[in-house]
């Protein structure tokens, strides 16, 4: 999710063999050293090459890992624990509590981690068009996975129209969360911002 930012210790998860706890290191040095090269110099003026040289990796490493620059400012871990607490919670209780839960937790995992690189990426997504509309095409990718979800939850069709405009809207609505605390320099608290977001969803205004 594009709240999120790095996660460090998802390289040490219990389960991951030794080639994927690389990979996973690997990525998040990329994304590391992108962070701290756009918040010295700025993003246009931050290039792959640095990146790589930066993050001790080759240019070629770098796009295997991130096909854009855009990619490596956006991309984060969390779409994988998103779907599993979210198959994890209670079979009884109604989907609008499930998402509630799941996704206020998950998209402040990023904000815990690492406040500074959050404010960071939202305010990226404000002020870069081609990082924006990236943001948009990843979290497509987000509600696809919420259609998956709340298909097995509901019974539905995953790809019904219902399904489908319930779990995008919702998308829509985090997404204009995270614009909306980097368009008002970040004053207020995310965790606020996302129980307001999330009840506006439930119950209209």
């Amino acid at each position: 999710m594009a709240a999120s930012a790095r996660s460090t210790s998802a390289a040490d998860r219990p389960g991951m063999g030794l080639r994927e706890r690389k990979k996973l290191k690997t990525r998040v040095a990329i994304r590391e050293a992108t962070y701290r090269l756009i918040a010295e110099q700025g993003y246009d003026a931050t290039t792959v090459e640095q990146i790589a040289e930066a993050a001790e990796v080759s240019p070629s490493t770098v796009f295997r890992y991130f096909p854009t620059k855009e990619d490596i400012v956006i991309t984060d871990e969390y779409d994988p624990a998103l779907e599993a607490e979210l198959r994890a919670r209670p079979a009884d209780e109604s989907i609008a509590d499930s998402l509630k839960h799941v996704i206020a937790h998950a998209v402040c995992l990023g904000f815990d981690d690492d406040p500074e690189v959050s404010r960071l990426r939202t305010r990226l997504q404000v002020e870069v068009p081609a990082v924006r509309s990236r943001m948009m095409e990843s979290m497509c990718a987000t509600g696809q996975l919420l259609c998956r979800v709340i298909g097995e939850r509901t019974g539905r069709d995953a790809d019904g129209l219902e399904v489908r405009v319930y779990a995008m809207a919702l998308v829509g609505a985090l997404m204009e969360t995270t614009l909306y605390w980097a368009e008002h320099g970040h004053q207020e608290g995310l965790r606020d911002l996302m129980d307001r977001t999330l009840e506006t969803f439930r119950n209209g205004l």
